[in-house]
């Protein structure tokens, strides 16, 4: 097995439109074909083309979304780099659910396709065919054959389509439209006039109903941003297959479907009679009346060839998708796993055919099943418009410093306002859709909520920390608020708060607080407030003079910890920066205790010695209690820590002296994964049995720089600093950093 980071760029040009043709030609058109004509008539070949329309605005997006980031997980990835892990989850979780969804639609389209061809041969040997064929037992088998079947085929193959079915499909598709057209000149206008009459034959509401059911028919060009990170040249060839697998689909869906409502219907009957008597195989019926029966047995190889090839790319994208949700713990860590031959995530595949399956086997209503993933795609597509309008505007703000060019922004407003309507349409028309899918989503947010919330929020931030771009381009501006009382810390003091706060898209705000009765004389300031000043002053010149940019606030107030308090909330900071005095200054912990249960920051506390300088720091101790009360805190303060230089983190556990061994090689083992998806780099980690936590922290502190530790937390709002750290940080050499996360 393999890791993400042996995962390899092998998908080119033919093998990503492959994909994309895979994944929208034929199963849509053949499973919803019907259903659309029974709603509004010869109208839903205009609906075909208006999604089509739509589908192409969309493309857009999708390209200029994978070309910014080549990598794979599609809209979940986009939702990832420019809003945060939780928004990222709910895209994800929809978009896993809808590629599912297709999945099933396909899966049981193929069923009754292979059921239909079954009893039409059992006819022909036989005037008897047995009960069996026509049960939806054999549905049900059919499709989870297929599924299984797929599931082991994807395991030891790669993912660059299911080429032959692909091929094949599109043949048989211009094999019936060619026949279709050599027939069309036999009919007259006036037949044609007849069989396209009344062309909205379920008025307005029926076009929009019809457009909102086959809206998926045009969906699978996205299925090429979910493999994303295997394609080579993305910036070239992921716009080109996508829109060449949109125009192959249309070039073969309107011809073929205006054949369908023409030369497929008999004198005198309309497509819409036809197709509310024959719903699930009026694209059969039609061929067989302008081909007779090697028509009819065309369109089955077809049906099942388009069923199968999209639901190989459907289960491919599910199980890329959960992939990458597995990589940032917004889903279980363990479906990371990558099969080396094949490059294929073989337990997302797995965990993805797992839940297909059950699908397949309790939902029955194949109407409902592809409503429900037309809405959730349509709702997908939204949130990527919106994804792509918000990203080309700081990236542009992040190159150029303006906003004027608002060009770029028409076309994706237009499709927020195109897919808003019809899934508004379709999710009102639909209810069983809408249930289908609200049922889903708050099985999501519970489970992300009560397994996944912590982990997925310190991948995050040592997200953000590794790539300063990445805050920027979320919108984000952290402010690190640094209270200056003593010059000569001043520079240790703010090389942490420029740790903690993110390259050229945080800030770092110093302040001084003058203090008493201060008199203002008529020409010159009073003493105190010259005095603030120039603490400031060799402050700022210490910070320049390491190429640090802070910013500078003076302010004149009574109590100077009311007055911290009070700037922390007005300028609402993100992380609160003091620092703590030796044992015999520090008298002031009772105010420091206030501070971090009042203020709504992040607060780290500094004790260094003399001349100490961070960038200096080879190698760090963390000493850890296993709450994870501070690991997002943490992982953002080592991972910045960590991004300019290569240093040692050690992450060190104390357990009690009677603790088993069994539970001891549990506790080796949860410690090494937490700690590495808490560092950027490979640490270190050690578990001790010891009665003595002081004692043995204070060992291993004597080959460190640099401690951190976390302050005691026993819910929201109660933060102690408790006498082992403040014991610890006095009584060793080694700087130390105590860090409280808010909340």
């Amino acid at each position: 097995m393999a890791t993400v980071s042996e995962k390899k760029r092998i998908i080119g040009f033919w093998g990503a439109t492959n994909i994309g043709v895979g994944g929208i030609v034929g199963g849509g058109i053949l499973a919803l074909a019907g259903v659309a004509f029974a709603m509004t008539g010869p109208s839903a070949i205009m609906a075909f083309l208006l999604n089509a329309v739509i589908a192409f605005i969309t493309a857009l997006s999708f390209a200029q979304m994978s070309i910014t980031f080549p990598e794979s997980g599609g809209a979940y990835t986009f939702t990832k780099k420019v809003f945060s892990a939780r928004s990222a989850f709910s895209v994800g979780w929809i978009l896993w659910f809808a590629s599912l969804m297709a999945g099933l639609l396909y899966a049981m389209g193929f069923a009754f396709y292979a059921a239909d061809a079954l009893q039409t041969l059992w006819h022909a040997f036989s005037q008897s065919p047995p009960a069996w064929l026509s049960s939806y037992l054999l549905v049900i088998i059919l499709s989870i054959g297929a599924v299984a079947a797929y599931t082991i085929k994807l395991t030891f193959k790669t993912s660059q389509g299911s080429q032959w079915e692909t091929i094949g499909k599109v043949l048989v598709f211009f094999i019936l439209t060619v026949g279709g057209l050599i027939i069309l000149p036999k009919h007259s206008i006036s037949d044609f006039k007849v069989k396209l009459s009344p062309f909205f034959a379920g008025g307005m509401i029926g076009f929009f109903q019809a457009m909102g059911f086959t809206f998926i028919t045009f969906q699978g060009f996205d299925l090429i941003s979910a493999v994303a990170g295997e394609v080579k040249e993305p910036g070239q060839i992921i716009p080109r297959a996508m829109y060449t697998s949109l125009a192959v689909a249309l070039i073969i869906y309107i011809p073929f479907l205006f054949i369908i409502a023409t030369a497929g219907i008999p004198a005198g009957q309309s497509i819409t009679v036809l197709s509310r008597q024959n719903t699930e195989t009026i694209v059969a019926v039609a061929v067989k009346n302008y081909l007779g029966t090697s028509g009819y047995w065309l369109i089955i190889v077809a049906a099942i060839l388009s069923m199968l090839s999209a639901l190989y790319a459907n289960l491919l994208a599910a199980a890329h998708i959960a992939y990458t949700m597995s990589q940032d713990w917004t889903l279980p860590r363990f479906l990371g796993i990558v099969r080396k031959e094949s490059g294929i995530p073989v337990r997302a595949l797995y965990m993805s055919s797992i839940i297909l399956i059950l699908c397949l086997i309790f939902i029955h209503d194949l109407a409902s099943a592809g409503a429900a993933a037309s809405l959730v795609f349509l709702i997908s597509f939204i949130l990527v418009h919106i994804t792509n309008i918000l990203a080309r505007w700081r990236i542009q703000q992040i190159d150029e410093g303006i906003r004027h060019n608002i060009k770029p922004y028409i076309l994706p407003a237009i499709g927020i306002v195109c897919c808003g309507s019809l899934a508004l349409f379709q999710g009102i028309l639909v209810p069983a859709a809408s249930e289908i899918i609200i049922i889903w989503f708050i099985l999501g947010i519970l489970f992300y909520y009560f397994f996944l919330q912590s982990r997925a929020a310190v991948v995050d931030v040592l997200a953000e920390a590794k790539d300063p771009h990445l805050v920027k381009l979320r919108g984000r501006s952290p402010l690190v608020l640094v209270p200056i009382a003593n010059p000569s810390r001043a520079q240790a003091m703010v090389e942490v708060a420029h740790a903690l706060s993110p390259p050229q898209a945080g800030r770092v705000l110093l302040l001084s607080v003058v203090t008493g009765q201060i008199k203002w004389g008529q020409y010159r300031a009073p003493q105190e407030f010259l005095s603030s000043q120039e603490v400031l002053r060799e402050a700022m010149i210490a910070s320049y003079s390491r190429g640090l940019s802070p910013e500078a606030l003076v302010t004149v107030a009574q109590r100077p910890w009311s007055e911290i308090i009070r700037v922390a909330r007005l300028h609402r900071c993100e992380s609160l920066l003091l620092g703590l005095g030796d044992t015999e200054e520090n008298k002031m912990h009772s105010y420091l205790e206030r501070i971090i249960n009042v203020v709504n920051s992040d607060m780290v506390f500094l004790k260094s010695p003399p001349r100490w300088d961070l960038s200096a720091v080879e190698r760090i101790l963390v000493p850890v209690g296993g709450k994870g009360d501070h690991d997002e805190l943490r992982s953002r303060l080592l991972g910045s820590i960590c991004r300019s230089k290569e240093r040692e983190v050690l992450f060190l556990r104390i357990v009690p002296q009677d603790v088993s061994d069994r539970k001891l090689k549990w506790i080796q083992y949860k410690m090494s994964v937490f700690a590495e998806e808490e560092t950027p780099l490979h640490p270190q980690m050690t578990v001790i049995r010891s009665n003595d936590i002081i004692s043995t922290i204070k060992e291993h502190t004597n080959k460190s720089d640099l401690v951190v530790l976390g302050l005691q937390r026993f819910g929201r709002r109660k933060k102690f600093f408790g006498s082992i750290a403040l014991e610890i940080a006095h009584a060793i050499p080694a700087a130390t950093i105590l860090i409280s996360r808010k909340g």
